[in-house]
Order: C-alpha cells, then structure tokens, then sequence
C-alpha cells in the first residue's frame, strides 16, 4: 500500500510495519513547504489511518457530532484525533463555526489524497484477509506441455472442489521454459520432468510419478507387432520431431554412442499433430507412453537403454510459499496418477 508520503510526493517510502501507520513527516515538508503554507517541526511523527477515517467522515457531514456517530466514537475522541492530524499538517482543516463546519483550504487540498490513503488502506486488508483464509489467492503453475491433459484436468479440479478459494492460474511449456520462469518468479510452482541425473540445488523438485518413453509407430510399420523395441532397431527411421521434448538432446547422444541414425523429416510443437503425422505413417515418435494414444498408432517400450521420466511437482528453494501453493502440493501427492500413488507418498511409505 502507498504510504500518505508517496501519495502527496510521488516518493517511494517505507510504511511503518505496525498496522495503520504512514509516515507523514517527508511529505508535510515537501508538499506544505513547496507551496509556502507551512514550515515542518524537527520531530517525526506518524498519523493513524483511524485519524484518516475520522476527516473523511467530517468532510463528507460536515458536522462533528454525525461523523462521530457515523464512526461510532465520542464528539471529543474525534475532535481531539482531527486536532492532532491538524498538528501534523501545520494548520487547521476546517472552519469550526456555530452552524456551518467546512474545509479549510488546506483540508481541500489534502481531502483527495487521504481518499486515496483510506481507500488504499481498505483494499490492502480485504486483499489480506482474503489471502490468509484462502478465500481468493491466485496461484501461477507451470505444467509441461507433453504431460497426459486428462491427469493434469483432475489435479485441477481437486484443487477447485478442496480449495475453491484458489485460482489457478495455467501456462503449459516446455521443461526448460518453465524452470526458467518459475526462477525469475514468473511462476510459483510448476510441474516438469528433466532427463539429468544431476540434482538440481536451486529448486525443490517432488516426485508425481514415472513415465516410461516409448516408440510410437504407425500399426503397419515393420516394427508394430515387437513387444518392445531396442534403440538399435529406430537406426534409418524417419523421425518426426517433437519441440517440446524433454530429452532433446539428452536422448541424441545416447543413440550416437550406439551408432544409431534417425532422419528428422517432420518438427512440431503439438503432441496431437505428431500423432496425427505417426499414424499416417510419415514417420516414428519418442513419445511418453501415456501420450502414445491415438487410433493407428502402436507404443513399443524403449529398451536396451530403457528411456524414463520422472515427472515433478516444482518449487524454488528456499523461498517463502503461499497457502495456495500448500494446496497444489497436498491435491497432488494425494492424487492417483493414472491409477498409482504420488511417487512422494510412495517413498515416503516404504521408509
């Protein structure tokens, strides 16, 4: 929330920590002392927002007794708060007479500004309350494009049914993408698989569950009707290529340690228009097994090296995390990905 400084100066300034203090020493002196109406004292003070609500509601009455029965507050604890907050501002704020109480020149000039304060001030404390009781957090998650939809739609609607105060935010990409993001803060959470054995130190990666890799080739391709296939074996196949493939790269020097050869004939960002392409016959995809599932198409288990990959539920290291975050991670490691545990709750049972 702005502060009463930053307001009537345009200077960033600190709020007090203690709920319901601005700091208005900076801007008596600039914005009272750039017009010459007023000299600040030495001290520094601070003005309460209760003191704000109580000139509002004088402004609006225009009569003391109403606004402080509109504030449900004795005459005189009003009087005496609108008589410190003149203190403050160096001069009076309204004109006190007999039948007619109205705004000084200088309560006219400050009028808008502590509008903008209380207003503000309103604003910030729903927001907050809303953000501690989970009634309304939105929360920003990443999800790898090349993950089953069908698996992601029921982790999204555990969170609406459990915690309908989230809003969940989704971008899908690739893995490295969204590693990217959620380090830059871009995202709070995401849910990836990177192929590299090397740990991660700068995010905490929860283990979902596994996926083996596959070949997916068209029902009369040679290879259809092995039960599995051996990386030797794709040697001089056309292969359509997926962008968005985790193991790009990773998965090329292995086969080059084997002296096996693919032809990329095909590149494409979508896993639907790769299966399209393999179950017309126009070349092999190195898929997940849970996204080879389209009619013409057969998934052969990669073997002789075997291909996996463990999907992960994602957060940065050390930082502070929402409630809505905590959600996420209890829908997801309690939910069955196609039909098992959590690999976390898993190993946590076999411990």
């Amino acid at each position: 929330m702005d502060s009463i400084a930053d307001s009537l100066t345009g200077t960033p300034r600190d709020a007090d920590p203690r709920a319901g203090l601005f700091d208005v020493t900076a801007a008596s002196n600039i914005a009272w002392q750039r017009r010459g109406v007023w000299t600040a004292p030495e001290g520094k003070r601070a003005v309460e927002i209760s003191q704000v609500r109580y000139f509002l509601a004088v402004a609006k009455e225009l009569n003391f007794t109403r606004a402080a029965e509109q504030c449900n507050v004795t005459q005189p604890a009003l009087s005496r708060a609108i008589k410190l907050l003149e203190d403050e501002f160096g001069g009076p704020l309204f004109h006190r007479e007999r039948r007619f109480t109205h705004l000084t020149e200088l309560g006219r000039m400050v009028e808008t500004y502590l509008e903008g304060v209380f207003e503000n001030s309103r604003q910030a404390k729903q927001i907050a309350e809303q953000y501690v009781n989970l009634k309304k957090m939105p929360l920003r998650v990443g999800i790898m494009s090349t993950i089953a939809p069908d698996e992601i739609i029921e982790l999204i609607a555990a969170v609406r049914g459990h915690h309908p105060g989230v809003e969940l935010h989704l971008c899908d990409s690739d893995a490295a993408s969204l590693r990217r993001r959620l380090l830059e803060g871009d995202l709070e959470a995401a849910i990836y698989a990177l192929p590299s054995n090397v740990p991660d130190e700068e995010v905490h990666s929860l283990p979902l569950f596994q996926e083996q890799m596959v070949m997916a080739v068209h029902v009369a391709h040679r290879l259809a009707n092995q039960s599995v296939v051996r990386v030797k074996d794709m040697s001089n196949e056309s292969y359509i290529h997926r962008n968005n493939c985790e193991f790009a790269g990773y998965a090329d020097a292995i086969l080059a340690e084997q002296g096996v050869t693919v032809s990329p004939v095909y590149w494409s960002d979508r896993d639907d228009w790769t299966l399209a392409m393999i179950a017309a016959g126009l070349g092999f995809g190195f898929m997940p097994e849970h996204t080879a599932k389209h009619p013409g198409v057969v998934a052969l288990p990669i073997t002789e090296p075997e291909f996996w990959r463990e999907v992960n539920l994602v957060t940065v290291r050390g930082r502070r995390h929402s409630p809505a975050v905590g959600a996420l991670v209890r829908e997801a490691t309690q939910k069955r990905w196609f039909g098992e545990r959590a690999k976390a709750l898993s190993a946590a049972a076999a411990e």
